[in-house]
């Protein structure tokens, strides 16, 4: 249930990422652009601590964070 529960907050910081970078692209007024990307900015730390927590409780997950993060050439 955890496991469930940190992977849908996940995908629902991913969305709030990708509204406020919408936003904040579509926005005309430089204040309000600074606050957007500031709560997008938000919302990726949010995000990363998600993707750390499935690090350490999810053996598969974590197999494929070490074969792809970091590495150079192609991802595919």
């Amino acid at each position: 249930m955890a496991t469930h529960q940190a992977i849908v907050s996940l995908m629902e910081e991913l969305q709030a990422i990708d509204w406020y970078r919408q936003r904040a692209d579509d926005c005309d007024d430089v204040q309000l652009k600074e606050v957007l990307v500031h709560n997008m900015n938000d919302e990726m730390e949010h995000a990363a601590m998600l993707i750390e927590w499935l690090r350490r409780n999810v053996g598969e997950f974590a197999a494929q964070l070490d074969k792809f993060l970091g590495v150079d050439g192609s991802i595919a």
